[in-house]
Parts: structure tokens; C-alpha cells; sequence
């Protein structure tokens, strides 16, 4: 499955990826990461879309399952 980094504190997001299979680290917002498939964020913005080397979704207005969803949806691409 995908290797996906979830922006602290979205616990709930991260457990349920991991339930699906996929690998998921924690990071914080200020935090430089990089080598991931996929990143859940809290909100998107011209600040830190750029700021990634991997496709992002953001929590931001959505339900745990959306998210999921909707990650599932883009890696199947």
C-alpha cells in the first residue's frame, strides 16, 4: 500500500489509513518531509502546496471518511 503523511494532530485520519494498509506517519505543519505518495494536510494554501514533492488532500471541511476516500480514489490514478 501507500507510504502517506498525516499533518499532527489528525489521529483519527492516520488510524483510519492504517486500517485500509497503508503506512502513515505524523508529522507537524513546520516539519520538512518529503518521500511520501500522498499527504493529508489541515488546509491547503499557495504557502504550502509548493512545499510538498507528493500530492496532497486537505482535511479542511471533510469527514474522516471523505478523507479516505478520497485518498484511496487519487492512488488508484
Amino acid at each position: 500500500m501507500a507510504k502517506i503523511a498525516v499533518e499532527k494532530p489528525f489521529d483519527d485520519v492516520k488510524q483510519a489509513l492504517e486500517e485500509k494498509g497503508h503506512e502513515v506517519k505524523m508529522f507537524e505543519s513546520d516539519e520538512n518531509i518529503s518521500g511520501y505518495d500522498f499527504g493529508v494536510v489541515r488546509a491547503l494554501s499557495d504557502v504550502n502546496v509548493d512545499k510538498y514533492d507528493f500530492p496532497v488532500v486537505s482535511i479542511e471541511g471533510n469527514s474522516v471518511q471523505d478523507i479516505v476516500d478520497d485518498v484511496e480514489k487519487r492512488l488508484a490514478r
